[in-house]
């Protein structure tokens, strides 16, 4: 029974029907000795948006001069034959200079009309309209034309040619059947619309769903650009460990997990960021990673489980120097990638091509709090302003603890254009170098846009001995019961104690970016595999 004959039965037994015709042609096709699973390649010599571009150009070669037929003066008939004789004059010259091409996708649709027919074919760039008459193919191999299913994957040869309704197409002259499709794909013109089952089975999204495609392009190409650029920095790339002894460089609970081999407890890295130093302890002085982390956290609309970050650390600079970095290559990559450096957001328009803002926390707090946390001398200060204002705080937070809490109640959803937010408190940056001329605060700056942070960066502490005094202060955090606290890595400590430049250093996730420059509401839009709960 064809597909077509069982649409007004009831949904579960159309569904079942259609699945049981497509095992039974598959079997059909194995009986005659004609399996599509045992073809092994297939001679693709173009892509779909290939074949359009060359055949405009090869178009424009051989028309070159060759004016627009005017109708003017003529009545309806003769200007229908007039349109029909220059139609047939093009074609003419064209088909005597054919572009012979052999393209291969996914069948998105047919159209069967006696003995010709029409189907397209879906690939990695596009999609493209193939004419598929008897004349050409065949008598046997049009009817197994006609009896080929939407998704099944077939490779077409043929030459291009414009159709009279001036769309370009493939005229077929071989076609082959490359993959049998056993499923059934959702309706052409709804895509797949089930939000969760597009998570859950991307490679249907992809299918149906061209933005959705185009984004995971776009992030590909985003990660190459970031590539380009600090390879034009000379930076160079590494890789560091994923299983650690000591999960360091980040306030984030780890996952754990048990390595059979040495009977030894490990966790899955939260950060980059004590590897890499190494390195620039080893002289390598520039450095970066773009590599997957995993926090043991919550999951939200920007936030999944295990995620990409880039990490990179640069000697002899500070974080003024990591500033003027970070919004050249994040204006590089809008560049590259867009085409622009204005570009939307939901209903807002953000510019990386103007001057970042630069802001420091105090004055940030200052500014949309009205606190002036410069005139707070004390914890117990700090904790009544913050009781006055109701904004909610821990016991054993400090001073510092509390200016951050203020920054993030009144000040973050403010930071639409990007901005940087500098010289935090030192009871939040326990890996940070402080300032000389005010050691309560740390050289670090947060990049914001539209109320996000995007980005991380530091003076990079390298003095020793005021290292290991705050992987003490974070033992004692974790001894509280701060699962996101760092613990003392004394192999980092011993790295430290060799001597490591001055040094500067940047981290931030590649999912934010992409959704920014994809414009795409939540984390799951841009990762290919988001974590999900598994159907029971």
């Amino acid at each position: 029974m064809a597909e077509e004959q069982v649409k007004n039965q009831a949904p579960e037994q159309d569904i079942h029907q259609l699945l049981k015709v497509r095992r039974e042609k598959l079997a059909a096709l194995q009986a005659a000795g004609k399996d599509p699973f045992k073809i092994t390649k297939y001679d693709q010599t173009h892509h779909t948006e290939e074949v359009k571009s060359l055949y405009v150009k090869h178009e424009e070669e051989l028309l070159a001069g060759r004016k627009p037929v005017s109708t003017e003066g003529l009545s309806e008939e003769e200007a229908k034959e007039a349109v029909n004789n220059d139609y047939n004059e093009r074609r003419a010259i064209m088909d005597a200079s054919p572009i012979q091409v052999s393209i291969a996708g996914r069948m998105m649709s047919k159209r069967v009309m006696g003995k010709a027919s029409f189907c397209n074919v879906q690939d990695k760039l596009g999609n493209i309209q193939v004419y598929v008459s008897r004349d050409a193919l065949g008598e046997e191999p049009y009817a197994e034309f006609k009896k080929l299913d939407m998704g099944d994957i077939i490779g077409v040869k043929g030459y291009a040619f414009r159709t009279k309704m001036g769309e370009i197409s493939v005229h077929a002259e071989s076609l082959t059947l490359l993959s049998k499709s056993l499923q059934i794909l959702p309706e052409k013109y709804h895509g797949l619309t089930n939000t969760d089952m597009r998570y859950r089975q991307r490679y249907v999204d992809l299918i149906m769903n061209e933005e959705s495609k185009d984004t995971f392009i776009k992030r590909s190409k985003i990660i190459s650009s970031i590539r380009r650029y600090l390879d034009g920095q000379g930076f160079m790339e590494v890789e560091t460990p994923m299983l650690v002894a000591n999960a360091g460089g980040a306030a984030a609970r780890p996952f754990e997990t048990h390595f059979n081999a040495l009977d030894e407890d490990l966790k899955l890295r939260i950060s980059l960021e004590l590897y890499l130093k190494r390195l620039i302890v080893g002289g390598l002085e520039r450095v970066f990673e773009i590599g997957r982390v995993f926090r043991n956290e919550g999951l939200d609309t920007r936030h999944n489980p295990e995620f990409t970050l880039m990490e990179l650390y640069q000697a002899y600079t500070d974080y003024h120097g990591m500033m003027d970095l970070t919004e050249n290559m994040f204006r590089h990559v809008a560049q590259e990638v867009l085409g622009t450096t204005k570009f939307m957001y939901g209903d807002v328009e953000l510019d990386f091509g103007k001057p970042f803002e630069r802001i420091t926390m105090l004055d940030a707090v200052k500014k949309y709090a009205g606190v002036d946390f410069d005139s707070i001398a004390t914890d117990e200060e700090a904790k009544a302003i913050a009781k006055e204002k109701h904004v909610e705080f821990e016991p054993h937070h400090k001073k510092g603890d509390i200016l951050n809490l203020f920054f993030e109640e009144y000040c973050e959803e403010k930071m639409v254009q990007p901005t940087f937010v500098m010289d935090h408190p030192v009871e939040i940056s326990p890996l940070t170098k402080r300032k000389p001329d005010k050691p309560d605060y740390v050289e670090r700056f947060e990049l914001f846009i539209n109320g996000w942070e995007m980005c991380n960066a530091y003076s990079e502490l390298n003095d020793p001995i005021d290292q290991r005094e705050r992987f003490k202060a974070q033992d004692a955090l974790a001894d509280l019961g701060d699962e996101e606290a760092n613990h003392t890595d004394e192999d980092f400590l011993n790295a430290l104690e060799l001597g490591m430049a001055p040094t500067g250093g940047i981290g931030y996730g590649i999912d934010r970016l992409t959704m920014l420059l994809t414009n795409s509401p939540a984390i799951r839009d841009v990762l290919l595999f988001p974590t999900l709960k598994t159907l029971s």
